[in-house]
């Protein structure tokens, strides 16, 4: 590899074809989130940063680049629902990206099933593999290093309900691949399949703590 090195600083552009952000930092899980409005409308939108930010308690997060219905609808409801996106739900995700009226529900624009959630008001993608219900646990609007505040807010919540499909669980355990997740990349309209050829195997290093002098 060349030890040549393209920098740029992001605030005078990268000079380059596309920005290279979000593909370095990738692929991305999907934030696949499900909320309801005040006037019951269903919301389902797929968003591009998302993560797992806690193990106990399992927290969640994703970010809003703008003050956009799903956000709105956690604001005033204190729940979502996140819905794991797969190759076979591919297609019905990106119709779930159209910028439509706050009136318009994008379940019926993808034509998948809403389905009710046992703990949160906010509906389940009942064709999604997993699902995970979801109590908001802090807003945090971003600033920039000038300490401005930027439109991106980052909205996380506690996992109080986990939906696994049994198909997905051999002996017990739960095999990432065997759900063929589709992660977000850079450029316009690249993403990623986890599969079973991907996958390979590193134990953490043990090592061994000193002995204390007697």
């Amino acid at each position: 590899m060349s030890t040549e090195t393209h920098f740029y600083e992001p605030h005078a552009g990268h000079g380059l074809a596309h920005d290279p952000f979000n593909a370095i930092v990738g692929p991305r899980p999907i934030g696949w989130i499900s909320t309801v409005s005040k006037d019951e409308v269903l919301n389902l939108a797929p968003y591009s940063f998302f993560n797992a930010f806690s193990y106990n308690p399992h927290i969640i997060g994703f970010a809003s680049l703008g003050r956009k219905d799903t956000l709105r609808n956690i604001e005033r409801t204190g729940e979502f629902v996140w819905n794991l996106a797969t190759r076979a739900l591919a297609d019905a995700m990106n119709a779930t990206c159209a910028e439509v009226d706050s009136g318009i529900s994008e379940f019926s624009l993808s034509g998948l099933t809403p389905t009710p959630s046992r703990l949160v008001a906010g509906p389940r993608v009942d064709e999604s593999p997993v699902s995970f219900e979801c109590r908001c646990t802090q807003i945090v609007r971003l600033v920039d290093v000038a300490g401005t505040s930027i439109p991106t807010w980052v909205i996380l919540g506690e996992v109080i309900g986990v939906h696994i499909s049994k198909a997905l669980l051999i002996d017990g355990v739960y095999r990432t691949e065997t759900a063929r997740p589709i992660l977000r990349a850079g450029g316009a309209g690249d993403y990623f399949e986890i599969s079973e050829e991907g996958r390979f195997t590193m134990e953490r290093p043990k090592v061994s703590r000193p002995v204390s002098p007697v």
